[in-house]
């Protein structure tokens, strides 16, 4: 890779650091100024406690100090590598999300494979002949994949799946009776995969498939393209093999840009699936008011996004010979 080209993601990486710092702070801020108390919702479990044991345990856990102070705290021991002590699972909050997070990592990129993979191939498709079947069939899907809430879209496919059709398994990730052997575990796990993985997807489905249409009907009338017609090629050469990489440049920009929006998808996927991912793990850190667990959750959700945009911009770049020559894309 030439240098200039390392020299311009070093730059990019040093900005998700930046940005990743920020965000630490403003979500320190942000949890710690909301109504409400961990101490509070912990004790509410058990019954409630006297002041005296509220007061006690604010100072365990360092609840008492100053806002400033807590924040500078809470910044030394990330610089450290300690995300602190779950209040909810009484258990270091790193290894709670490296427990999770393989899950939620499995969720998210076969889903973001399934809906660029077949969205840009629906796409382009469309893109040969706009006014189609295949054309009016996708202006009919993007309809319903944006108008769709996520979660209705996965209790519809567990009716479906479960009540009338009983083919896919609708809970879980794993069936215990499956313990032993490499292929039926892994066989297991992808049963389970494909009603939480086919939501997630749905609308993001829709959105790639919609980008790749308008960049394919962009890039079908370039000069290059002409040319190649002239040629001799037939259309579908012309269409997959010389339009359709200058037309994934835009499709690979947003594969960055979904990550995040993945990542808030799966809370209600993990949740209505009941898949043990980061997500669902979230959602019950939040019930909680554990603040140690929601920060360490953000903090890996905003370093994922940061690393999905450092890899998109890494693969346009060797999609786009103008991009590594330093120059832009038009």
């Amino acid at each position: 890779m030439p240098v200039q080209d390392l020299r311009a993601i070093a730059g990019k990486a040093g900005l998700a650091v930046l940005l990743l710092l920020a965000v630490v702070v403003l979500n320190f801020l942000l949890l710690h100024m909301a109504p409400g108390s961990p101490i509070e919702a912990m004790l509410g479990q058990m019954g409630g406690g006297s002041p005296e044991v509220i007061a006690e345990l604010r100072a365990d856990y360092g609840l008492d100090q100053p806002l400033p102070a807590q924040l500078g705290h809470y910044i030394v021991r990330l610089l450290q590598g300690d995300l602190g002590q779950s209040l909810l699972y009484h258990a270091p909050v790193s290894e709670l999300i490296l427990e999770h997070l393989g899950a939620t990592m499995l969720l998210m990129l076969v889903a973001l494979g399934l809906a660029s993979v077949a969205g840009t191939l629906l796409g382009a498709s469309a893109a040969r002949r706009p006014d189609g079947l295949i054309g009016q069939a996708l202006g009919v899907l993007s309809l319903a994949g944006f108008a769709a809430p996520v979660f209705w879209t996965g209790l519809m496919l567990m009716l479906l799946f479960a009540a009338i059709l009983p083919i896919f398994p609708v809970s879980g990730m794993r069936d215990p009776r499956v313990t032993e052997g490499f292929w039926p575990v892994a066989l297991d796990v992808a049963w389970h995969l494909v009603l939480p993985a086919v939501t997630l997807a749905s609308v993001q489905l829709a959105a790639y498939a919609r980008l790749a249409r308008a960049s394919m009907l962009q890039a079908v009338n370039a000069d290059y393209i002409r040319t190649a017609r002239a040629k001799g090629l037939s259309e579908r050469r012309v269409i997959y093999s010389h339009a359709l990489r200058n037309a994934l440049l835009p499709v690979v920009t947003m594969l960055g840009v979904h990550a995040g929006q993945l990542l808030a998808g799966s809370v209600l996927v993990e949740t209505v699936f009941a898949w043990p991912g980061l997500g669902r793990l979230g959602y019950d850190a939040i019930l909680h008011r554990d603040y140690p667990l929601v920060l360490g959750l953000l903090l890996a959700s905003a370093i994922l996004v940061a690393l999905a945009n450092l890899a998109s911009d890494i693969a346009c770049r060797a999609l786009d010979p103008r991009l590594r020559a330093g120059r832009s894309a038009p």
